[in-house]
């Protein structure tokens, strides 16, 4: 490559130029795409469609005027961004519920509530809604800055010049790069009022202004469960809000229980469909065997879904399960994100309305400096016409002598009566001491003869001194904070009464309670093969199977439906799989593996059992180390799935798990027998051994040699002649008994042939 093809190239870190890239786009689609303005509570897609809407003449009282304009103008002149989410944002700004007070009116299909669209943007029409003339109204003032648009061919307003809290007051959802914001709708009053108390004291706390806010207020209704902690949510800007559907009870057919829903979450509204699907899932596949039957029986006159209970069902367990498995509970994760000076910034209700308050002010200001300038222009006029009907017959003797407007005009403001006609010299001298203004000039040149009557000359004087209190009121507010604050208030106070509404959300604070299964009590066999396979086979079943089906099964244990089966593995560890867990089969069926239904991760299971057999039982353990105890079946009584049943000693394994009866540890007779790997034996009084905690290590059962350790301890009764260990018989008269804690005796436990 020559040098004059590289000296245009400019060197520059790759990762550097990405992340600078980047953090352009980010910052365009937070500031230009997906968040609000804290101070209209407008994204800028919607700021365009309603701007565009004004422009086109369609306000409240007008015609509506078809969707695919509207969409169209904003479209070509302010948002370049596709037709698609131009009109979504039309049909949001449409639903009444999802907006509080929705800012379009919309007319045609524009969706439902269950979770239909919209008709396409040629079917529907649309015009402003009285909410959105609050946003607008004042457009013509002034009191906004405009900026060019994309192309530098029209120019729209940066925000709208909003008289009412809407960010608060409707809400928000936006996702951005790199952050959300969720803002959620508000009572109108409660937001005027909460807007009003921060006017009258600027230092007012958080726990205050709940007073009047005491939390969102949802347009689909609903209960809020969790009202104690909207303190939070308002304090630092996020956090969750729970909110439940509104429950009703009617006495339906053939002895059941009708449950009622006639208000749904605000996170399924425009999904309710779905919400009933879901429903009739849990019906459908049994989740609840309370449930009879579901079917959405709304109207346009308001939501209705009924689930039918069957009869003398526990209503309250079963809505507890439906409020754990379904959306008539749902989580509103709260976070009152919004743009500020191009920033986006957190904010908590306090500082919210602060900002609102400023803009109010800000606003306000420009309104009333533009009040005093017009008042002091028409002033202007009026005096100068009170003034020229006292000249009139010299002002017509100096239009009548001039030979153009612009000379008669240069006489009636500066005095110049050269090359103009007069009757006499006196009417000259009198025309070159005038001096009227140039706006007073333009109008007295375009006034009116009907002007001169007596009757409009009084009111022309009455009209002088009532723009004289106007410029006086207006100058008093301009210059005082007070009584500027005043005139918000009353402005506020207004859009109270104009946009009141009650609340619809209740609140309250419910602790989540857990559905209980009701179960019809039965005994079962849970039998497990050698591979880990489990199942459970009812008593019927059980006792119809042959003795040589069962023969295949290492584990055999009787148990009600209700109990738990207890698995303590090698490593110390005790894990629980509820009875109604475990697969209900025929004999023939292989079951499942243990390990499925317990999570057990690498752990061998050295014992099986009943809780009902542990809880009533005294535990003897003994470890590979030679470690024993006796701890009581007490201990092992909790709702956890998986359990430290013994502490280990780094390395040591857990060999055996035996279950004794608190009558079997009284007659102080039982015999611990303990064997090694390396063929050695032991045995001593189980009353050697003491109860322990299930967190202790233990005593020490045997010593052992280097390299050896225990691979099988059990406790027998004194007239106990055989033992089994890994599938083999052993005499257990052979094994010597010492004291706890001796060394192992090297004998042959195996059985002789001449013993029965």
């Amino acid at each position: 490559m020559s040098k004059k093809n590289t000296d245009n190239i400019i060197q520059m870190d790759f990762s550097e130029e990405m992340r600078n890239s980047f953090r352009d786009y980010a910052m365009s689609v937070i500031v230009s795409r997906a968040l609000p303005d804290v101070r209209d509570g407008l994204k800028p897609v919607q700021r365009r469609i309603l701007f565009s809407m004004l422009e086109l003449g369609l306000n409240p009282d007008k015609p509506h005027r078809k969707s695919a304009r509207i969409v169209g103008d904003t479209m070509g002149k302010y948002h370049p961004h596709g037709d698609t989410s131009i009109y979504d944002s039309l049909v949001h700004m449409s639903e009444d519920y999802s907006l509080m007070l929705p800012l379009v009116d919309g007319h045609g299909n524009f969706g439902s509530i269950d979770g239909d669209g919209a008709a396409a943007m040629r079917y529907t029409e649309a015009r402003l809604s009285p909410a959105a003339t609050s946003l607008l109204g004042n457009l013509d003032k002034g009191l906004v800055d405009f900026q060019p648009n994309f192309d530098d061919s029209e120019r729209e307003p940066v925000v709208l010049p909003a008289m009412i809290p809407n960010l608060l007051i409707n809400g928000t959802t936006g996702i951005a790069v790199g952050m959300s914001t969720n803002i959620p709708p508000h009572n109108p009053k409660e937001v005027i009022d909460g807007v009003i108390a921060y006017i009258d004291n600027p230092n007012i706390t958080t726990k205050t202004l709940m007073k009047h806010i005491p939390a969102p207020d949802f347009p689909t209704g609903g209960t809020i469960i969790n009202q104690e902690e909207m303190s939070k949510i308002y304090e630092t800007g996020e956090g969750r809000v729970r909110i439940r559907s509104k429950i009703e009870l009617e006495k339906g057919t053939a002895g059941r229980t009708n449950i009622i829903i006639t208000e749904i979450p605000y996170t399924v509204a425009g999904n309710k469909t779905k919400l009933v699907e879901d429903l009739a899932t849990l019906l459908n596949e049994k989740t609840f065997e309370e449930m009879h039957d579901v079917r959405d029986e709304s109207s346009k006159d308001g939501i209705r879904i009924v689930i039918e209970v069957k009869k003398d069902r526990d209503i309250d367990n079963l809505l507890n399960g439906l409020y754990k498995r379904s959306s008539l509970e749902d989580t509103y994760s709260a976070r009152l994100l919004a743009i500020k000076d191009n920033q986006p910034i957190i904010f908590n209700l306090k500082s919210m309305i602060g900002e609102f308050v400023d803009f109010q002010k800000e606003l306000y200001t420009k309104e009333y400096e533009h009040l005093l300038e017009r008042a002091e222009k028409r002033l202007e006029v009026v005096d100068g016409l009170i003034k020229a009907t006292d000249l009139i017959d010299l002002i017509i003797e100096i239009l009548r002598g001039s030979k153009s407007v612009k000379q008669a005009k240069d006489c009636l403001i500066n005095g110049i009566t050269k090359d103009i006609k007069f009757k006499s010299k006196e009417s000259e001298k009198i025309a070159s001491t005038l001096n009227f203004t140039e706006r007073q000039a333009d109008a007295i040149l375009s006034m009116q003869l009907s002007k001169l009557i007596g009757l409009e000359i009084i009111k022309l004087k009455e009209e002088g001194q009532s723009l004289e209190t106007s410029i006086e009121e207006y100058k008093n507010i301009l210059s005082n904070d007070k009584e500027l604050y005043k005139v918000i208030k009353n402005r506020l106070r207004e859009y109270r009464k104009q946009f009141n509404r009650p609340r619809m959300t209740k609140l309250t604070n419910v602790e989540t309670e857990d559905y209980v299964v009701e179960i019809i009590e039965e005994d079962l066999y849970v039998l497990i093969d050698k591979f880990g396979y489990v199942k459970s086979i009812d008593e019927a079943s059980y006792s119809r199977t042959a003795e040589e089906s069962l023969n295949e099964y290492d584990h055999i244990i009787e148990m009600k439906n209700t109990d738990k089966l207890c698995c303590f593995t090698a490593e110390g560890n005790l894990y629980q799989v509820k009875a109604e867990d475990i697969p209900k089969v025929r004999v023939r069926d292989k079951g499942v593996l243990i390990q499925t239904l317990c999570d057990i991760d690498q752990e061998s299971i050295i014992s099986y059992m009943s809780f009902e057999e542990l809880f009533e039982s005294q535990l003897f353990f003994a470890t590979e180390k030679g470690y024993v105890k006796l701890v009581s079946g007490i201990e092992f009584e909790t709702n956890r799935t998986k359990l430290l049943a013994t502490r280990l000693a780094d390395g040591d394994k857990l060999v055996g798990v035996t279950t004794l009866s608190a009558s079997n540890i009284l007659a102080g007779d039982f015999k611990v027998i303990m064997l090694t790997d390396q063929g050695l034996s032991l045995g001593f009084p189980l009353e050697e051994v003491s109860e322990q905690k299930r967190n202790s290590r233990g005593v020490k059962g045997i010593s052992l040699e280097k390299d050896d350790f225990v691979v099988y301890s059990t406790a027998v009764e004194p007239k106990t002649d055989v033992f089994i260990y890994d599938d083999k018989e052993y005499n257990a008269r052979k094994v010597r008994n010492r004291k706890r804690a001796a060394k192992g005796h090297n004998a042959n436990l195996d059985l002789d042939e001449d013993e029965d």
